[in-house]
């Protein structure tokens, strides 16, 4: 594959903007014999990053009924949290995988686990905040070796999907049923070039949307070219520059080349508790998860990033779990109570204290359950494994 991130001059990447305008639109791609509504999620204990990731894993996929049926025969496409800048952002002095980040131990089992399941090929997807630059590089300014994760199966890919990629054009995906915030999306080739998606989240809080887990990972799918501060105005910039701020607090559109609204922006709340949720939740229905992985054995309670925001303290926690399951909504319901959170619980209450419920929200679009007692949790029980974030009333600093 023609690395086109350093490789392809200004001309080109011109040229495959102006083709970006007329974007392919895909539509929700579920795969057969696969329920959507599958509420069994796998829990399992894992208490550090070593082997024993693998082992853990392999025996929850094993519980979920096996990944063979799954990803035999096919591409996938992980996505990976790898949010915030490579450096600076670090919990204290912990590298960024012991706090806000998925941890590479957890990104090559998974991969590897894929291969030996009869995966063709596997591409790790992130929007990294580098401009046109590739993926890898990104790894590596965070530390990690993206030699290991292509030795981990026999065809192991990596795109920086913040932008066009090796893409020609972007592929829209509208969101069923008209949308809560956005009628579609434009987004990286990557998320309609593969058979499974995955989401391969942290187990965190965040402060305007409550919790970050499987379904706001794919916050993360969305372009800045087209979502972002920088984006261009009628049709996708060229580099992605800054961040998808607009998005939180409605402060301008995306390119008007991109599905439009559901209201007229003048008319749109800029309330980001109310926007960042609904958003998270019709990303979901459109670009359809198919398995949800969450790792939390060490994490980070008090936010997404660390330093991000002043007014919150920051702990390092250590869960010491792995979640995984088919239903992006059950699994991140059973995230949020290993959290020691009411997956149910309104706006106004922990962990929902400055925004709306996400997986009330994506429940009301048909794409699962987060009622507790509707979902098959195996493995290990939530009581033996649930651990106390504290609140983000309660890291409010003095």
């Amino acid at each position: 594959m023609v690395n086109m991130g350093m490789n392809s001059s200004r001309r080109e990447f011109l040229g495959a903007a102006g083709m970006a305008a007329g974007a392919l639109v895909a539509g929700p791609r579920l795969l057969h014999g696969l329920s959507v509504q599958s509420s069994r999620v796998a829990v399992g204990l894992c208490p550090e990053y070593n082997r024993q990731v693998n082992d853990v894993l392999s025996t929850m996929f094993d519980q979920l009924g096996g990944l063979q049926k799954l990803v035999k025969g096919k591409t996938v496409a992980i996505k990976l949290n790898m949010t915030g800048g490579a450096t600076g952002n670090r919990l204290n002095n912990l590298t960024p995988e012991m706090a806000q980040w998925v941890h590479p131990q957890v990104i090559g089992a998974v991969i590897s686990l894929m291969g030996k399941a009869g995966a063709t090929r596997v591409r790790l997807v992130e929007s990294a905040p580098i401009g046109t630059r590739p993926l890898e590089d990104f790894m590596i300014a965070g530390g990690w070796h993206p030699q290991d994760f292509a030795n981990a199966a026999t065809k192991v890919e990596f795109e920086n999907t913040n932008f066009l990629g090796y893409g020609k054009s972007y592929v829209r995906f509208m969101v069923p049923g008209g949308g809560l915030m956005y009628t579609g999306y434009d987004l990286n080739h990557s998320y309609q070039d593969c058979d499974v998606f995955v989401s391969l989240a942290k187990l965190k809080e965040h402060r305007t949307a409550g919790v970050t887990l499987s379904m706001k990972n794919c916050f993360g799918i969305t372009p800045a070219t087209i979502y972002g501060i920088s984006a261009g105005v009628d049709e996708p910039s060229i580099i992605a520059q800054n961040w998808r701020l607009p998005m939180h607090d409605g402060s301008r559109g995306p390119s008007k080349s991109a599905p439009p609204p559901v209201v007229d922006p003048a008319k749109w709340s800029r309330d980001p508790g109310y926007r960042m949720p609904r958003i998270v939740a019709e990303i979901a229905a459109a670009r359809p998860i198919h398995l949800a992985i969450i790792d939390g054995v060490y994490s980070m309670e008090g936010g997404e990033l660390p330093q991000q925001e002043p007014k919150f303290l920051h702990n390092a926690v250590h869960p010491g779990v792995l979640i995984a399951g088919f239903n992006p909504v059950s699994t991140d319901a059973v995230g949020t109570a290993l959290m020691g959170f009411d997956p149910m619980a309104e706006r106004g209450t922990p962990p929902f204290e400055n925004c709306d419920n996400t997986m009330a929200l994506a429940a009301g679009l048909g794409l699962g359950t987060h009622d507790l007692t509707r979902i098959e949790v195996v493995g290990t029980p939530i009581a033996k494994a649930k651990t106390h974030y504290k609140t983000l009333t309660q890291l409010t600093a003095a």
